[in-house]
């Protein structure tokens, strides 16, 4: 069952910005769950896209171009769009009055912007906010499901191995997992284009782009910088391993963590009791945990394996600081679309539907 708190009509008018894409209409999914009339909803997408509908609620949403539309009845916009579009536009939406969520990475490494997760850090959102950046999906799920871990005992490093779905790349790279994997069960070659590598039966290191020095690629950056800002921590230790796996939607995730106070695992186990966002599946008799297909559509985190460091030495009560768990969200939702929509009712229902037209400037700069 879907822990989050239905969106209230305080939010009033909203535009999705992209809403053609995967986020996109994934956010438009969350909101007509929720109960948003189509009035409330407009679609915004490329020229291209304009005039093409959308179904929502039972009707059809009319997709209408972003390019020269004026965001003055809007309230809240949520872009689900390109970094390039968001760099663009989301100052114009700013200016015009709305309170802007954006899914990309444009704003998330700027000081001045929060970025937020809900169930994380919910007091990096103030009245002065006109723009709040979601952070990136793997950021999104991970810390999730190691924040009751956090709060609890503390975490002092982590070491971090995705298994990202291709829908993350996003709808041209689900369309190819489908025709390759038609094309290998037929005895055909699959035909690489969205990735570098077959997506099909296959898995390999993240297709982000890998630095020269480092060896470390855009998407283990993001975890690492992501996770130092939204933890207000620039000494916590993060290692990650990025991979693309043959799996539609979901991304699941390896973490072994250290703590700052030892541990037993009823300790654990409690210490996820009651947590926003998340669901325990961890029943070792059964062999059952976390799995894509079980979290896919879903809003929470799916977390299990929970269990101590088999390198770890345990002290007579059981207790220690190095934990392991592996972690399933679906990356569309909370990874992306359900994250933003609660960064929204969060900034809404705490502060107002309208931002005073004296204290835009300072955002204006982005």
């Amino acid at each position: 069952m879907p822990t989050t708190t239905p969106l209230t009509d305080s939010l009033g008018s909203i535009a999705v910005v992209g809403a053609t894409g995967a986020v996109g209409r994934e956010a438009l999914a969350i909101l007509e769950s929720r109960g948003v009339a189509a009035s409330r909803i407009t679609a915004l997408a490329s020229p291209r896209s304009a005039g093409t509908t959308i179904p929502y609620a039972g009707g059809l949403l009319r997709v209408q171009s972003l390019d020269n539309f004026d965001f003055r009845p809007i309230d809240v916009a949520i872009f689900c769009a390109t970094s390039a579009v968001a760099r663009t536009h989301a100052p114009r939406a700013i200016e015009a009055g709305s309170l802007v969520v954006d899914n990309s990475s444009a704003f998330r490494s700027d000081p001045r912007i929060p970025l937020v997760v809900p169930e994380v850090n919910t007091d990096a959102i103030t009245p002065a906010d006109h723009l709040i950046a979601n952070p990136n999906c793997s950021t999104i799920i991970l810390l999730v499901a190691i924040e009751p871990l956090r709060k609890r005992f503390g975490v002092r490093d982590l070491v971090v191995s995705t298994y990202q779905a291709v829908s993350g790349a996003g709808a041209a790279a689900l369309e190819e997992l489908r025709t390759q994997a038609a094309d290998v069960l037929s005895g055909k070659s699959p035909s690489p284009r969205v990735f570098k590598e077959p997506c099909a039966f296959n898995a390999f290191s993240h297709n982000s782009n890998v630095d020269p020095e480092s060896g470390v690629n855009v998407e283990e950056r993001k975890m690492i910088d992501e996770t130092r800002k939204i933890w207000g921590d620039s000494r916590v230790r993060i290692t990650p391993t990025c991979v693309r796996v043959p799996v539609f939607r979901t991304h699941s995730e390896s973490v072994t963590l250290s703590l700052a106070t030892p541990a037993n695992l009823d300790e654990i186990r409690r210490a996820f009791t009651n947590a926003r966002g998340l669901r325990v599946v961890d029943d070792r008799a059964a062999n059952k945990f976390p799995t894509s297909i079980e979290a896919s559509g879903g809003d929470d985190v799916l977390v299990g394996r929970l269990r101590p460091d088999p390198a770890a030495t345990l002290d007579p009560s059981g207790r220690t600081t190095r934990w392991c768990l592996f972690i399933a969200g679906d990356q569309l939702r909370k990874g992306a679309a359900l994250n933003a929509v609660q960064i929204a009712e969060l900034a809404r229902n705490r502060f107002g539907v309208r931002i005073p037209d004296a204290s835009r400037s300072a955002t204006l700069s982005v």
